[in-house]
């Protein structure tokens, strides 16, 4: 990036002697950044002055929030476009426009399945048209993509690695469980198919995240300040470096003992809560400001160490957490 932006400022010097010194037209370098939100604050920081002088008129794409991802100097310098996602009707123009490009014929009913399936997203309804076409080439009579064809495709999973598709959610769920079985050879790999991927690396750091807590728990406490760590590494450095972080993480959380008993507990907490509503509080637990409250008995009897359960009446003795 470094090598783009003294090139730009290089051309414009030259483009300005040849116009007679006059600074009244300046040869602009569009600077094209794909994904921005990948690039990380100290990435985005080095853009800033150029961006002011005019060296470079930046465009930037990215599917996340700008708000969140673009440093808020570099964000008041630029306009943000919105772009929407297509419409049915947009989406059949696409899936047109696509096998104009071959002989096929496609039924109305496949038609709007995957129109609908591509949820506003032109290339994965390009995508279908394309594995149909791979595998439909030994034929060489005119075809139609018929719905059932389009739903076999879906169900072989032959499109690439998406991040709104099967393929994202098996590969996370494998790293996850493999995590879990303290495979740190298998939890390593899944990592490396989704940083390969191009996988946010913050998606992957909030996942070890959690797992820290749901999974390690109190076997290993520190756990969790560990996959913050990553996280923040995530966050502050991000790719290619951050991976490194990924991985070192991944093989901790790997190597820790296991313990959900915090995770169960919870959950049967919330259960009853769900289960019984909002059960009274004993009264000398309940807070006491006015004299009125005192009156009635609340905070009367509170002892700072109490030997008793102090949950509500109808869940007295009741265990959520069962420590090992």
């Amino acid at each position: 990036m470094k090598t783009i932006v003294e090139k730009a400022r290089k051309e414009r010097e030259e483009y300005i002697k040849e116009q007679n010194n006059s600074t009244s037209e300046k040869k602009k370098t569009i600077l094209f950044l794909d994904e921005i939100h990948r690039f990380n604050k100290a990435q985005q920081d080095f853009l800033l002055p150029y961006v002011e002088d005019g060296t470079v008129t930046l465009i930037g794409a990215t599917t996340e929030n700008p708000s969140f991802e673009v440093i808020s100097a570099l964000l008041s310098r630029c306009r943000v476009y919105v772009l929407k996602p297509l419409t049915i009707e947009e989406l059949f123009q696409v899936i047109d426009r696509a096998l104009a490009f071959t002989q096929l014929t496609i039924d109305p009913k496949a038609k709007n399945f995957v129109a609908e399936f591509a949820n506003g997203d032109a290339r994965i309804a390009i995508g279908i048209i394309q594995v149909f076409v791979e595998t439909h080439s030994h034929i060489k009579l005119e075809t139609t993509v018929t719905l059932e064809a389009v739903k076999d495709i879906l169900q072989k999973k032959t499109l690439l690695y998406d991040k709104l598709a099967d393929q994202h959610y098996d590969t996370v769920s494998a790293f996850i469980k493999s995590m879990r079985a303290s495979d740190v050879n298998a939890a390593l790999y899944y990592l490396a198919r989704m940083v390969e991927s191009g996988e946010d690396p913050k998606f992957i750091a909030r996942r070890m995240v959690i797992f820290a807590s749901e999974d390690v728990g109190m076997a290993v406490p520190t756990a969790l300040v560990v996959a913050n760590e990553v996280f923040r590494a995530c966050e502050t450095i991000g790719y290619p470096e951050c991976q490194i972080n990924l991985a070192h993480g991944t093989a901790y959380l790997c190597f820790c003992k296991k313990d959900r008993s915090a995770y169960d507990a919870y959950f049967s907490a919330l259960e009853d809560v769900r289960t019984y509503g909002n059960l009274p509080i004993p009264l000398k637990i309940r807070n006491a400001p006015t004299k009125l409250m005192k009156e009635l008995g609340y905070g009367k009897g509170y002892q700072r160490y109490p030997q008793e359960s102090l949950l509500p009446d109808k869940l007295k003795g009741k265990k959520y957490l069962q420590q090992k």
